[in-house]
């Protein structure tokens, strides 16, 4: 599903070059569950972005279902991330003003998804997440783990082939991250591919396979 070889990110700095990144090679195979590891500005957001098409590596190569997304020009790049990659954040990065069901609707409505089709699909989302009743409510009205839950339902409404989850239980109590994981896990079982970047050993563990940036450099872990 996604095949990296040789990929650089580099800033320059004072006339100074900066890896961010340096010489990653990385394979994920569909339907598999990833957990991402590393010290704070260990390059793990930046790998995150340039997997998700926010950002584009400096130099190698990234296929993403065959499609070399070194290659595309950045409208179709967007276009492309909109059709194939669904996000969770830490902070949820729900809008304020509009209500669970709108906040869930948005990437249907900038697919130009028909209304009755959009009806369906978020009725639909909103049963699995355990969130019935909660349709009209504004993310002040939610608690943490309903509004994460929200942000995932968004993320997952488009039927992305990747899931990008960063820090997804980061900003939520103990109990909450757990039932949150619960669902992450789930939706990995449903036969979504999920990658997701944490600073818990302890969530790192119910992954699949583990990998740890340092210095901006990709390996992955043995299991003990």
């Amino acid at each position: 599903m996604i095949r990296m070889e040789h990929l650089n990110k580099v800033y320059q700095q004072g006339g100074e070059e900066l890896y961010a990144l340096r010489d990653i090679n990385f394979s994920l195979e569909l339907g598999s569950f990833v957990a991402i590891v590393g010290p704070s500005g260990s390059g793990k957001s930046t790998f995150m972005n340039i997997v998700g098409c926010l950002d584009r590596a400096t130099s190698g190569s990234y296929h993403l279902h065959d499609r070399d997304l070194m290659r595309l020009p950045d409208k179709k790049l967007s276009q492309f991330r909109n059709q194939s990659i669904g996000f969770i954040f830490q902070q949820f990065y729900l809008l304020h003003r509009l209500t669970a069901y709108e906040n869930m609707e948005l990437p249907l409505l900038y697919r130009g998804t028909s209304a009755k089709e959009r009806r369906s699909k978020i009725v639909e989302m909103f049963a699995l997440l355990g969130l019935e009743g909660k349709e009209q409510f504004y993310p002040k009205q939610l608690s943490g783990g309903q509004q994460q839950r929200v942000a995932i339902g968004r993320a997952l409404i488009g039927e992305p082939a990747l899931l990008l989850a960063d820090e997804p239980t980061g900003a939520l109590d103990s109990k909450t991250g757990q039932d949150v994981m619960a669902l992450l896990k789930n939706i990995h079982h449903k036969g979504h591919t999920v990658m997701m970047i944490t600073h818990d050993p302890k969530l790192a563990q119910e992954a699949d396979s583990i990998y740890e940036m340092k210095d901006g450099r990709l390996m992955e872990l043995t299991r003990r």
